[in-house]
């Protein structure tokens, strides 16, 4: 009752006229099939007595009319459903994106329970709340429908009715049955659809293309997504077998007390003990009293169905964040201290291993810090952390001495400007590529323009076909009024991409904190230099956190600390941490000798002077 509320609630809500008419409507609908019967049964028995023939053209006229009605309701109807849906569709798309959108952190988006739950709630998979309303409307006119018949049937032979209203336990249950068995195989098979979907979206992706065709691993990504495939079909079997036995011992148990209902009403009739009327009202009694027991049970079975998907809705849109959000939060100021770590320790989930072990770290403003450390030694959680994508399982991060759980996790954000490791390339315009960085510079082109000088890539974008407004993608078309009709778009190279993704953190040059993470990588040296060049320029001032595998550029951070397995082993400046011939001082000099003529076997321990003297 509570999901079939919230439904109702939510259709009122999107289209409050159409859903009161398409009610309405409705249940006018229920009426027209018992009066067709009844005045069928008064035609014929007002030919039969030979009656008036005034009361004859009113009664036939009536009957003109009701099928008139029952003509054009279904198409009112129809137009009417189809507009709820559409207008109800929108609203929980809405509503489902926006109650995604209050997740705090990454959390939800990394639970493989909560990603089936949250497809399963999708439109597209088939979730609509007016399912639900739709089909407890369908039961109450097949009830209303099937009122009236029962009362004739009572008027003609009780015992009959009563057999036929006792006919219809066996077809609910059957049907309640099968409609939780069909819900649960929904659920069970969510996960093979979504991996299904996976493959899919690899074989028809133009990022998985290149090393698809190259490793001819397109037979082998098929094979498992049609094994998934054949794993939901399977399913999907067994339940319409167990459907079709079900509903075959229903319709076999509906014939054998129509064809009762049928001798009855011959016998009764020969024995003058029902007229002709009442003969053909009891045969389209019998017809509607057991088309309405079906309707009423199967659609009782769908809107169980809908309920069940429309729990899938309430529970991601009902959702409590992933992390916790203060009551009261304290507002965000500028940076005029710095942000700290202090004993900061983090696992994924308490069956996972410790990625971060009482980090303790103080990177102050205007000074920027450079993390070093092995693929997996935590630097990029330490960044999920700063942002506070996950809070730390132990420990905490301050923000001018303020635990950054007691701000708002979006003001917070605001004050950081980041390009991550994995990088997003949208498939949309230059212009709009760039803005997504902060929607306040969208219609501000000499903001747009300067972030991409400074990012190297203004030339790139200004040479395209429509400029800055230019799609960057060949997925879509380009909206245009040429006469050869839209254009397609453009697609960048991975490093003009990058230097994209540079200039949506350059426009966020307001923000306290700017992140780097890897910003070079897929650069060449030519443009790594002057990338890094134009982050020098840009870090003067500011507060960085700056992480690369290439030590050479981080040579002049004011600090450098060193993460090993989750730990902090080492922290000090380019000099300095040489000097100390440890950990930083081994993966600096065994990265310089890759760019020597000589000494190419000399084993990453050699010692800090000598690693000194030839990369310094």
């Amino acid at each position: 009752m509570r999901r079939f509320a919230a439904a109702v609630a939510l259709c009122v809500r999107a289209a409050p006229g159409v859903f009161v008419a398409h009610t309405v409507l409705a249940l006018v609908t229920s009426t027209t099939p018992v009066a067709s019967a009844w005045l069928m049964k008064l035609i014929i028995d007002h030919l039969v007595h030979r009656g008036a023939p005034g009361t004859l053209l009113a009664l036939t006229g009536g009957l003109g009319t009701v099928g008139l009605v029952s003509a054009m309701l279904p198409q009112l109807l129809q137009y009417l459903r189809g507009e709820l849906d559409r207008e109800v569709g929108l609203r929980t798309q809405e509503r489902l994106f926006t109650a995604t959108g209050r997740q705090v952190g990454l959390g939800r988006f990394e639970d493989p329970h909560f990603l089936d739950r949250l497809r399963l709630a999708q439109p597209t998979a088939g979730m609509n709340p007016n399912d639900v309303v739709a089909g407890v409307l369908n039961v109450v006119r097949a009830a209303l429908t099937m009122g009236g018949f029962v009362g004739s049937l009572f008027l003609l032979g009780p015992v009959m009715a009563g057999l036929l209203l006792l006919s219809g336990v066996p077809m609910f249950v059957g049907e309640i049955h099968l409609s939780r068995r069909r819900a649960r195989m929904v659920w069970e098979i969510g996960p093979v659809e979504r991996r299904e979907f996976f493959y899919n979206d690899l074989l028809s992706n133009v990022q998985a293309a290149k090393e698809i065709r190259l490793f001819g691993t397109g037979g082998f990504l098929r094979g498992r997504m049609l094994a998934e495939r054949r794993t939901a079909n399977a399913a999907k079997r067994t339940m319409d077998r167990r459907d079709v036995a079900v509903q075959t011992g229903l319709a076999a148990l509906a014939a054998a007390v129509s064809g009762t209902g049928l001798v009855w009403a011959g016998m009764a009739a020969q024995r003058g003990v029902l007229s002709i009327g009442d003969v053909t009202i009891f045969i389209a009694a019998i017809a509607g009293m057991q088309g309405a027991l079906a309707t009423v049970a199967g659609e009782i079975a769908r809107s169980h169905q809908a309920l069940e998907l429309f729990g899938h809705y309430l529970a991601v849109t009902t959702a409590e964040p992933d992390l916790p959000v203060a009551p009261a939060p304290l507002p965000v100021a500028a940076l005029r201290d710095g942000i700290t770590l202090r004993d900061v320790w983090f696992r994924y989930s308490p069956q996972h291993p410790w990625v971060l072990r009482g980090v303790t770290l103080h990177i102050p403003r205007g000074r920027t810090l450079a993390l070093v450390g092995l693929n997996g030694a935590g630097k990029s959680t330490l960044v999920k952390l700063l942002c506070r994508f996950y809070d730390p399982t132990k420990g905490t991060i301050l923000w001018d001495g303020v635990d950054i759980r007691e701000v708002d996790p979006a003001q917070l954000r605001r004050r950081i400007g980041a390009v991550f490791q994995d990088f997003m390339h949208y498939d949309m315009t230059a212009t709009e590529n760039i803005a997504l960085g902060d929607l306040d510079a969208l219609d501000d082109a000499p903001r747009l323009r300067s972030a991409a000088r400074r990012a190297g890539v203004h030339d790139t974008l200004a040479a395209l076909p429509q400029g800055y407004e230019t799609l960057l993608s060949r997925t879509f078309f380009m909206t245009s009024d040429s006469e050869h009709g839209p254009l397609d778009g453009v697609a960048l190279s991975g490093g003009q991409r990058q230097r994209l993704a540079l200039a949506r953190a350059f426009l966020r040059d307001r923000c306290d904190l700017m992140i780097l993470d890897e910003p070079s990588a897929g650069l060449d040296a030519a443009a790594e230099h002057e990338v890094h060049s134009s982050l020098r320029e840009h870090r003067r001032g500011r507060t960085s956190l700056l992480i690369s595998h290439r030590l050479g550029t981080l040579r002049d951070a004011d600090a450098i600390a060193v993460l090993d397995d989750g730990e902090l082993v080492e922290l000090g400046d380019h000099a300095t941490l040489l000097d100390a011939a440890g950990r930083y001082a081994q993966l600096f000099a065994l990265q310089a000798s890759g760019y020597r003529d000589d000494g190419a076997g000399e084993p990453a321990g050699s010692a800090a002077l000598t690693a000194r003297e030839r990369c310094s």
